[in-house]
């Protein structure tokens, strides 16, 4: 069976039990199994309606909602290929992944249609999303049989470099990736009479945060969407979650968010400050008698009330991926009572590689890999490499790309990491983002610009430069209210010379240059998944970046 019967399986034995939901405007929205299978079989006659053949693509252009997720399921069923694609991306970036994918038919957020049909004059049929949902929907087909390498999906990766490529997923690698995450699941919520309550906020586009909808149908979970990223603390404490995924910079924004507030509470700061401080000391092994006191009165008094304010009444844990947690924000939640599980994978590995186990799991590291499949280290590179069910068949249409990603029978990930004697891994870089000074020392900017981050919370994005250079700099950029906060030449300088008395000389950061507006997906620096675009980056800022080693030099 695979998921795709699973799921209609599910749905038809949960009759009248709510499945999502989404948060709109202070109230929660459901809709049951039996509902959500009449959408699905809805847009499955649409789509049947229009001659479309096993193998062809339909790209999906909207913001989540209930309807997406039927449409999903539905273009699924029928044997088509889903396209998702970012609504918030440029439409010249849009057309670009579509021609690139060839669709049959586009499916789109009707603010989009002008946009799109501008950048792509060729576009095929393109309708509305409420449009695949006709209310007279014809006698409904049997499911499309899928084996295990019929492709079910491209998913385009976010391009830090170079051009999007589109990544084809089959039935199988998704069939052994549900398998391992409801098992996972089962570890951090233990046996129990209700359904999972689950929190979403990430864009259905992305693999991991697909993978996660998936999992909730086949767990007959209740999985509460967010529609409006403004109000997202409103609507985290309305769903009430066992357990949300998350990407770091929401976490460090939270505890950004946490520590200011405390810091305005005279008596609760004194407490609090210590109480991590004594916190900390044990993490590193040692404590002292007084911290001790703080600590146990925090936990009593001012970390509950934290946890209530953060994720409500029922949250079990958080999770975690995309792109490396600082440990120290990992650290501070985990001292509030949430443990923060961390998972680790890629767009061509199904999402997923590695996930912390609940019962044990290691602030800093990503945890095992997860069952029936290998990961070891390149001797010569120090690249992680994997192979298992769970690793695509390859690039939509670019069989070198593949041929490069797949040498040897490994998935070559581009990572750099290791793994302790338990076999929990540690990511600690992007191969690609090494930066070699002329000195020949290779430094991975990622552990470094995270330092800076956790020590410099009024900014909002830190990236070194130096590939080359005699030294390393930092550009470093304000928040959207770094005005108000306070960010200023001299407090970015003491946080780098805290830094730089800690590290080599050859990692110590000598320059910097602030901008003060921080990057977005809109102006081209961030991917569709808020990551740097280092090289873009790089060249949008060339001359700023020449002046600073021109000044050290002179």
């Amino acid at each position: 069976m695979t998921f795709i019967e699973d799921i209609f399986g599910r749905l038809e034995k949960s009759g009248d039990a709510p499945v999502l939901r989404e948060a709109r405007d202070g109230r929660l929205e459901s809709i049951t199994s039996a509902e959500f299978l009449g959408l699905i079989n809805q847009a499955r006659a649409s789509l049947a309606a229009r001659d479309l053949k096993p193998g062809d693509r339909c790209a999906l252009i909207a913001p989540n909602s209930i309807r997406w997720a039927a449409l999903d399921l539905a273009i699924m069923a029928e044997g088509l290929i889903t396209v998702p694609l970012y609504a918030r991306q440029a439409p010249a970036e849009l057309a670009s992944m579509m021609r690139d994918s060839s669709p049959s038919l586009i499916v789109s957020d009707p603010a989009l249609i002008p946009e799109i049909r501008k950048a792509w004059d060729a576009a095929p049929e393109i309708i509305s999303l409420e449009a695949a949902f006709p209310r007279d929907a014809a006698a409904i087909p049997a499911l499309f049989r899928h084996a295990d390498h019929d492709p079910v999906t491209i998913i385009y990766t976010s391009g830090t470099s170079g051009e999007a490529k589109g990544v084809v997923l089959n039935a199988g690698n998704v069939d052994h990736m549900l398998w391992c995450t409801n098992a996972r699941l089962d570890q951090l919520v233990g046996p129990t009479t209700h359904p999972d309550s689950i929190f979403h906020y990430l864009p259905f586009c992305f693999a991991g945060s697909w993978i996660l909808l998936l999992t909730a149908l086949t767990r007959s979970s209740v999985l509460t969407m967010s529609t409006d990223l403004t109000k997202l603390a409103d609507e985290l404490k309305l769903a009430a979650p066992n357990y949300f995924l998350n990407v770091p910079t929401l976490l460090e924004r939270v505890r950004t968010k946490v520590e200011a507030s405390i810091s305005t509470r005279g008596f609760a700061n004194a407490i609090f400050s210590r109480a991590k401080s004594e916190y900390l000391r044990r993490q590193a092994g040692r404590t002292r008698r007084s911290g001790s006191f703080c600590l146990w009165l925090a936990k009593k008094l001012l970390f509950p009330a934290i946890r209530k304010n953060i994720g409500g009444r029922n949250l079990r844990a958080l999770i975690c991926g995309s792109a490396p947690l600082a440990v120290e924000t990992q650290l501070f939640f985990v001292m509030l009572g949430i443990p923060v599980l961390q998972v680790y994978g890629l767009t061509e590995t199904t999402a997923i590689c590695t996930m912390d186990d609940p019962r044990h799991f290691i602030p800093g590291r990503v945890g095992p890999a997860i069952p029936g499949i290998e990961m070891r280290v390149d001797d010569g590179t120090g690249e992680v490499l994997v192979r298992g069910p769970n690793i695509f068949p390859g690039y939509w249409q670019r069989p070198e790309a593949t041929a490069k990603a797949l040498a040897d029978g490994w998935f070559h990930t581009g990572d750099q990491g290791e793994a302790d004697s338990s076999g929990n891994w540690r990511i600690s870089g992007r191969l690609k983002n090494l930066i070699i000074l002329n000195s020949g020392h290779n430094i991975a900017p990622e552990p470094i610009e995270d330092a800076i981050a956790a020590r410099l919370p009024e900014a909002q994005h830190v990236m070194l430069v130096g590939n080359q250079r005699s030294f390393l700099a930092a550009i470093v950029t304000g928040a959207t209210n770094s005005a108000a906060n306070g960010l200023k030449p001299d407090r970015i300088q003491s946080v780098l010379d805290e830094i730089n008395t800690r590290a080599p000389h050859y990692k110590q950061i000598r320059a910097f240059h602030f901008v003060a507006e921080p990057f977005t997906m809109e102006s081209g620096l961030l991917t569709a998944n808020g990551k740097l675009k280092r090289d873009v980056i790089a060249a949008r800022f060339s001359s700023e970046i020449e002046t600073l080693y021109q000044k050290r030099s002179a």
